[in-house]
């Protein structure tokens, strides 16, 4: 499963940034790792200089072998906090589309 972080020029992205997604994504979406070739993570910050919680959108994206990716988004105050929104909102999406075809 190859993971790709995305971010705007407003949310700065380093090593820790991606290591954190990455540790994330891989822990919510483990158990569906043999059908997912591909998240892609795509970071915003909504109010960019403006304050204003929550400002933070994560897009979450799961390339599924043979079948159409699934996409979720959540907002929260915090980058961290965006990106484990998503993961949960995704293995959630998962769960169920895959589910109904018994494929995990």
């Amino acid at each position: 499963m190859i993971i790709q972080v995305n971010t705007d020029k407003n949310i700065a992205s380093n090593e820790e940034l991606v290591g954190q997604i990455e540790a994330a994504v891989e822990s919510n979406l483990r158990h569906f790792r043999d059908q997912i070739t591909r998240v892609e993570v795509h970071f915003s910050d909504e109010n960019s200089h403006k304050g204003g919680k929550p400002d933070k959108r994560c897009l979450m994206e799961a390339r599924l072998e043979g079948r159409q990716p699934v996409a979720v988004t959540h907002l929260a105050g915090t980058v961290s906090e965006a990106v484990g929104g998503a993961a949960k909102k995704m293995k959630a999406s998962l769960d169920s589309a895959l589910g109904k075809l018994g494929k995990h």
